[in-house]
Formats: C-alpha cells, sequence, structure tokens
C-alpha cells in the first residue's frame, strides 16, 4: 500500500474514533445502575481490590452471577484500581473499547476486499447504531464489548493465516486465532460461534469455499487481487476442530455456571413450545430494530402467554422468504454471508435455552448486526455500481443515515443517566416488565422513598410470581414502613401457597408484630404462638412473645423468650430488650450486662434504644429509665485502648 494510502487510512481511523466518542460524549454524565452494577462492582469486594493475585484466583474459579469470564472481572478490577468507584472511567473504558471494534472491523474488512468505502460504511454503522448503547452504557456489560474486540482480532489472524502458504508463520497467525478465541471465551460466551463465523469467513470475502476446484471468476466487488487458495471441505471443517472443541469446552463450563447461578429457566417455567415460538418472532423484532432503532429497552420481558400463531407464522414465513431470496442470488455471496451470520450468532442467546427473564435484548445484537451491515452496505454499493451512481451520491445517503443514527445513540445514551430515568423510560416502552417496577423500587427504597418503593413493589408483584422468601422481605419492607395491614396480606398469601415450615413460621411470624403495630395484643399472642411451633428459633417471634409478656406482666416469660432471642441473633436491640425485662424484674447487675453488650455490638446505640421505645410504646410501655452514658467518652476510650 503507498504511504498516501496508508496515511489516508489513518485518518479515516481516527476520524471514526472522533465522531464515535463525539456522539457518545453524553456518557461522562451517567451513574452506575442498579442492573448488575451493583453486584459486578459497587458491592463486590474481589473486583474493588484491585488487581490481586486473590482476585486473579477468584476470577478464575468464581460462577458469580451465573458466568464465567474471568478477564471480564480482571478487566472490571484494572478499572477499579486505576479509577476507583468514578463512574466515568468505567464508562470510558466500555466506549474506548466500542471504537476500537470499530476501527478493527474498517480495517478487517478493508484488508480482506478491497473496497475502502464500504468498509467504512460497515464500521460507522456498528459504531453508531442505537442497538449497541447498551453495550457501552452499561458498565457491567464490559464483557460484551472485550469479547467482541478479541472476536474481530481473531477474524484478522483468521485471514492472515487463509492467505499465506504453509510455512511457520502461517502456524503463528493459526495460533494467534486460537489465542484471540480463548481471550474472547474468558470474556463472554456469546462468542462461542467464531469457527462457524469462520466457514462463513471463507465463503466470503476469502471464497476459500467452491463448489468446485475451479477458480471462480474474481467479482468486481472484491478488489483485493488474490483469492486465497482453494481449500477442500473436508479441509476447512478439519482445521477448525480445535477451535470446534475450546467452543464445547466453554460452553459446558457456562451451563454449569448458568445453573449454578439459577440463571437457567426450567422447562416448566418456560414451556418447550414456548421457547421455539419466540425463536422466529424474536428474529423479526431484532430485524426490526436493524431498520428502525426507537423504543430501545434494558429488558423485554418474555410474554407469560403463548404467541399468537398468526405472528409465529408470519414470522417464520418472513424469514424463510429472505433467506430464499438471499440464496437465488447466489452470485452475491455477501448477501449470503451477513444473513447467516446474523442468524447463526444470535442461536446461542435466541432463547431455546432459556437464562434470566428477557426474550431478547439488544446487547445480544452486538455482534449479529455486523452481518446485516455487511449485507446491506455491500448490496447497496453494488446496486449503485450497477446503475452508474456516482461515488458521492452513494457517500451522501450513507452520511445521512449515519449521522441519525448517531443521533439516536447520543439520545439513547441519556436514558442511562441514573436508575430512575433508565427503568421509567423502560415502562414507557415495554409491558408487563415486573424487573422494571422491581429495579425502580429497590432505587426507591435505597433512595428512602419508601412510599414509592412499596408502590413499585406492588406493581412487580402483581406481574411476577416471586418465591415467599422476596414476598416475606416485600412484607417486612411494608411493616417497617407503617403498612401493617398490607404486610398481613402479603404473609397470608405466602401462607396460601407454601407448605414449607420455616416459611409459614416467618409469615406468622411477620402477622405477629404487624397485629402489634396494630395493637391487636391478643391475636398477635397467637400469631407469635404459631411461627414457635413451627420454627423455635423465630427471632422475630421470640422478641415479640417476650414484649407481649412485659405487657402481661409475664416477667419470667418475657426474660426467658428474650435470652432465646439474644442467643439466636445478639443484635444490639435484642439486648436492649433483655436489659429492659431484667430491670423489670429487679435484676440491675444481669440488665448492666445486657447494657453493655448492646453498647459493645451496636453501630448506632441512639437509634436502637429509639427503636426499643418504639416496640414498647405500642405495646402500652414506657421504658424504664436506664443509666446514662457518654457517648464521646466511649469512644475516647475505645480509641485510647487501640
Amino acid at each position: 500500500m503507498p504511504p498516501s494510502s496508508e496515511k489516508r487510512i489513518v485518518i479515516y481511523c481516527l476520524a471514526l474514533v472522533a465522531v464515535t466518542l463525539a456522539f457518545y460524549n453524553p456518557i461522562i454524565h451517567n451513574q452506575f445502575t442498579g442492573f448488575d452494577d451493583w453486584s459486578y462492582i459497587l458491592k463486590n469486594q474481589q473486583v474493588q481490590a484491585g488487581l490481586t493475585w486473590n482476585t486473579l484466583k477468584w476470577s478464575f474459579t468464581t460462577f458469580h452471577e451465573g458466568n464465567w469470564h474471568p478477564l471480564t472481572w480482571l478487566s472490571h478490577a484494572l478499572d477499579c484500581q486505576i479509577f476507583h468507584l468514578d463512574p466515568v472511567g468505567h464508562h470510558y473504558t466500555n466506549l474506548l473499547l466500542h471504537a476500537a471494534n470499530g476501527v478493527v472491523l474498517f480495517l478487517l474488512l478493508r484488508r480482506a476486499t478491497g473496497a475502502l468505502w464500504p468498509s467504512l460504511a460497515v464500521a460507522f454503522l456498528f459504531c453508531l447504531h442505537p442497538i449497541s448503547v447498551e453495550s457501552v452504557a452499561w458498565a457491567s456489560e464490559r464483557k460484551n464489548v472485550l469479547s467482541t474486540f478479541f472476536f474481530l482480532l481473531a477474524l484478522h489472524a483468521y485471514d492472515r493465516y487463509a492467505r499465506l502458504p504453509r510455512s511457520s508463520r502461517r502456524k503463528q497467525c493459526y495460533l494467534a486465532v486460537a489465542l484471540c478465541f480463548i481471550l474472547g471465551l474468558l470474556s463472554k460466551p456469546q462468542i462461542v460461534t467464531l469457527p462457524f463465523v469462520l466457514l462463513l469467513w471463507d465463503y466470503w470475502p476469502l471464497y476459500r469455499l467452491r463448489f468446485s476446484s475451479q477458480r471462480e471468476l474474481l467479482p468486481q466487488d472484491l478488489q483485493s487481487g488474490e483469492l486465497a487458495p482453494f481449500v477442500s471441505r473436508r479441509r476447512l471443517l478439519f482445521e477448525k476442530i480445535p477451535l470446534f472443541i475450546l467452543a464445547a469446552a466453554d460452553a459446558t463450563v457456562t451451563i454449569f455456571a448458568q445453573r449454578a447461578g439459577n440463571a437457567v429457566r426450567s422447562i416448566s417455567e418456560v414451556p418447550v413450545a414456548q421457547r421455539f415460538d419466540n425463536v422466529p418472532v424474536s428474529y423479526m423484532r431484532y430485524l426490526a430494530k436493524f431498520v428502525w432503532p426507537t423504543r430501545l429497552a434494558p429488558l423485554y420481558p418474555r410474554s407469560s402467554v403463548a404467541f399468537p400463531s398468526w405472528q409465529v407464522i408470519s414470522s417464520l414465513g418472513i424469514l424463510l422468504l429472505l433467506t430464499t431470496i438471499v440464496f437465488r442470488w447466489s452470485s452475491r455471496r455477501y448477501l449470503a454471508m451477513g444473513w447467516l451470520w446474523f442468524l447463526g450468532t444470535l442461536i446461542p442467546m435466541i432463547g431455546i435455552v432459556t437464562v434470566g427473564d428477557q426474550a431478547m435484548a439488544d446487547r445480544y445484537a452486538y455482534i449479529p448486526f455486523i452481518g446485516l451491515f455487511i449485507a446491506v452496505v455491500w448490496a447497496i454499493n453494488k446496486l449503485a455500481a450497477v446503475a452508474h451512481i456516482p461515488q458521492l451520491w452513494r457517500v451522501v445517503p450513507v452520511v445521512a443515515v449515519v449521522l441519525a443514527f448517531g443521533a439516536l445513540t447520543s439520545s439513547q445514551i441519556k436514558l442511562w443517566h441514573d436508575d430512575e430515568t433508565l427503568w421509567r423510560y423502560t415502562l414507557s416502552v415495554t409491558h408487563d416488565n415486573y424487573v422494571a417496577h422491581n429495579n425502580l423500587a429497590l432505587m426507591y427504597s435505597s433512595a428512602g422513598r419508601s412510599e414509592e418503593a412499596i408502590k413499585e413493589f406492588r406493581s412487580a408483584r402483581l406481574l411476577h410470581k416471586y418465591p415467599a422468601k422476596q414476598v416475606l422481605a416485600l412484607g417486612f419492607y411494608e411493616l417497617r414502613h407503617g403498612h401493617a395491614q398490607d404486610a398481613i396480606e402479603e404473609c397470608n398469601s405466602v401462607l396460601a401457597t407454601t407448605s414449607d415450615p420455616r416459611a409459614e413460621g416467618l409469615a406468622w411470624a411477620e402477622i405477629g408484630q404487624a397485629r402489634l403495630q396494630m395493637r391487636q395484643y391478643d391475636l398477635a399472642v397467637e400469631s407469635f404462638t404459631r411461627a414457635l411451633q413451627l420454627t423455635p428459633d423465630n427471632v422475630m417471634a421470640l422478641s415479640g412473645s417476650g414484649v407481649l409478656d412485659l405487657r402481661q406482666g409475664r416477667i419470667d416469660g418475657s426474660v426467658s423468650h428474650l435470652v432465646q432471642a439474644v442467643n439466636n441473633d445478639p443484635s444490639d436491640v435484642n439486648f436492649l430488650l433483655l436489659e429492659e425485662a431484667l430491670r423489670r424484674d429487679g435484676r440491675n447487675v444481669d440488665a448492666d450486662k445486657a447494657l453493655a453488650e448492646a453498647k459493645r455490638v451496636s453501630h448506632d446505640l441512639r437509634e436502637a434504644q429509639n427503636s426499643v421505645a418504639q416496640t414498647l410504646a405500642v405495646s402500652g410501655l414506657l421504658p424504664m429509665a436506664r443509666r446514662t452514658f457518654d457517648l464521646s467518652a466511649t469512644k475516647s476510650a475505645s480509641i485510647t485502648n487501640r
């Protein structure tokens, strides 16, 4: 390549990066989201420790979050070591990887086909299509952009390998393919389809896969000069066996990881018929978003009812029609290659093996859409050439589309600014999305907006059958924020659907606390009694029974219950309740010991005392006067004793 051509390629690469960074610039204002960012980064002590030996061992041995992607964990750890918990650094690393993917894709297509402008157009479409926003704006989706980087590098190495004659250098290129494939699999298993993609690359643009030993006429759209050497189909498959073995091994590990994380949905949860119906419908939805990328969302909920037959049949019919058209134009190899790239690379995520609660996801289209970009751009370029349309008039509409996509991308990035913005928007563009309601509720809860949180939790409950443990957690949350009757209803729903003694015991204990809060003391006693019959170690029932014993003057019974509560849960509140009972029994020495233990274990003694006072108040009791103590003096003493 002449020096002037090399300089132009560098300029194009810089322009591609600059335009991508410009349209994605709003990402610098985005926060972390509660959508996996907490478990991947904000609450992950291993990742926050940075690149340490322990983090390295943990990364390769953990199935945390139902995944095995050690290189992704290490990349997050490196971010934490450099940027700590500043979201800008984490987001910008994703963005730089995305821009790098665009550059690598451009250079790959340019070298493989010799076509400059179509290669550049594909790269710009890839970088600025709004479907890519989720992979970039979502910090914990690092695995997507990172694995794609190694996926494209593997294609680069393979293209060089296929064009070289047999030599030691050729072997080095094959080893580079295997190494990049391994690094990609260590980032995310979505690239298990790479061996399949390499066969497509053999078909076009390498033309190694032919249907006779005769050299085919070099097509006008392939300007690289020399076809790769002809190789038999058996040889093409044989040379990829090591890569298929790597893919199978990673797929096996991934299944174990997802089962360990309870991410795989059973047949009872998602019937086989529903899974297969989802395949053609989802393919059509992806195609629709390829053409008209609006109303994008971080999660598209899986339908709880079967798709209408007309929708499944029509989707399947359109897919078969498009496939027929593509293969009817067999001389246009890029059409078949791009179409099969799209169909094939989506197979692991299309829902046959159902993972999570989504029917489809924008992030799943990150690699598959490359095939569609190639097919469409090369087809339009060919038609324009046949129609003798000047190069300038071919560029203008492409630029217009790229700018339109860039504007949509910039707007979509802003929707990832924070949890409330993201999930409010998601609810506006999707239906029956319990995950969006749930995540919004968690955000409101962490922000102390309890009434809004309870409203969203209830909306989620109407759309999804939560396990008993989570329903009881919601009931307890409602109870803590003054919704006693609502908590009782949640617990009654658990009692009506479970036969697990522990769950029933927890439900009766919560009902007892709710009855106590409502000053229905006899019903509270009955509920606590039922709870202790089912779960004798139930701390909530033990402490509640102890308080009600105090109210009725049964001091011995109160002390007995509260001692058991302290033994099972030595918390500051339980020690303070025990102190109260002991003082009422005149056992001041023991009461002082209980108070001392409360001080020792407490993070906020005044808050614990207020909690005890409120519990006693709803029981019609006033706390006995305690000995005064100086918190500042206690702090000074603890500092002195260090």
